[in-house]
C-alpha cells in the first residue's frame, strides 16, 4: 500500500490535471468554436471523457483516483478510506482543484487569478447536479472492476449533454472551476447550492446502490490504494 503522503500527491496532481483538462479544453473550444456553443460544448466534454479515463487508469492504482470529495465521502462511510485520510484527501483535491485553474490560464496566457462571474443556479440546475452525482456514484459502486475507468469516463461525457448544469458532478470541479471566469467556469455565489446538490446526490446513488444489491464488485475509483485495486480491478 502506498504511504499517504504518496496517495495525498496522487489525489492532488489527479484532480490539477482534471481541471487543467476541464477548464484548458474549454477555453481552446470556444476559442475554435466560432461562438457556437454546442460545438464548444462538444469539445470539451471529448476531452473531457479521455482525460478522465486517462486519469483514473493512471492514478487508480495509486489512491483510489477519487478525484472528488463525494467519492472520498462514501468510500470512507463504507470502510475503505480510513477516517485518518478523509479530511487530507479532500484538501488535496481542493488545492489540486484552484492549482488546476491557474494551470489552465497561464497555458492559455490569461490573468491567472480570477473569479468566474457565470451564474449557474436555480432548481433545475440543481437537480441536475444530484442527478449527475447520483449516476456518478452508481457507476463506482457498480461497474466491473476492469471496466470501472472506461465506464466513468462514458458516464460523465453522456451527463455533460443529459443535464442542464453539464455535469459538475464533483464539489471539487465546482471549487476549481470558481476560479476560472471561462467557458467551464461558475460563480463563487452558485458554488454552495452545487456542493450541497452534490452531496444529496452522492447519498441518493450510494442508497440506490445498497438497494439493488451488492452483487456487483466495489470498484476501484475507491479506496484504498493499491492492495484492493489488484485484488478486483479501473
Amino acid at each position: 500500500m502506498a504511504t499517504l503522503r504518496t496517495r495525498l500527491l496522487s489525489e492532488a496532481l489527479g484532480t490539477l490535471l482534471l481541471l487543467a483538462i476541464v477548464i484548458g479544453s474549454g477555453i481552446m473550444a470556444e476559442r475554435l468554436s466560432g461562438g457556437n456553443v454546442a460545438i464548444a460544448l462538444l469539445a470539451n466534454t471529448a476531452a473531457t471523457v479521455g482525460g478522465l479515463y486517462i486519469l483514473i487508469e493512471v492514478f487508480g492504482p495509486v489512491s483510489g483516483a477519487h478525484l472528488n470529495p463525494a467519492v472520498s465521502l462514501v468510500m470512507r462511510q463504507r470502510g475503505q478510506l480510513e477516517h485518518a485520510a478523509l479530511i487530507p484527501y479532500m484538501a488535496a483535491q481542493l488545492g489540486g482543484a484552484a492549482l488546476g485553474a491557474w494551470l489552465a490560464h497561464a497555458m492559455f496566457d490569461l490573468p491567472v487569478l480570477q473569479w468566474s462571474l457565470k451564474v449557474r443556479g436555480g432548481s433545475g440546475q440543481w437537480i441536475a447536479e444530484a442527478v449527475a452525482t447520483a449516476g456518478l456514484l452508481l457507476v463506482i459502486l457498480r461497474a466491473p472492476a476492469a471496466r470501472v475507468s472506461s465506464m466513468v469516463a462514458c458516464y460523465i461525457g453522456a451527463a455533460y449533454w443529459f443535464t442542464a448544469s453539464t455535469s459538475f458532478a464533483n464539489p471539487a470541479a465546482a471549487f476549481g472551476r470558481m476560479f476560472s471566469d471561462t467557458f467551464a467556469g461558475i460563480a463563487p455565489s452558485s458554488v454552495p447550492g452545487f456542493v450541497l446538490a452534490e452531496l444529496a446526490g452522492a447519498a441518493l446513488g450510494t442508497a440506490l446502490h445498497e438497494l439493488l444489491g451488492t452483487g456487483a464488485p466495489v470498484a476501484s475509483v475507491s479506496a484504498s490504494p493499491v492492495s484492493e485495486r489488484q485484488e478486483s480491478l479501473p
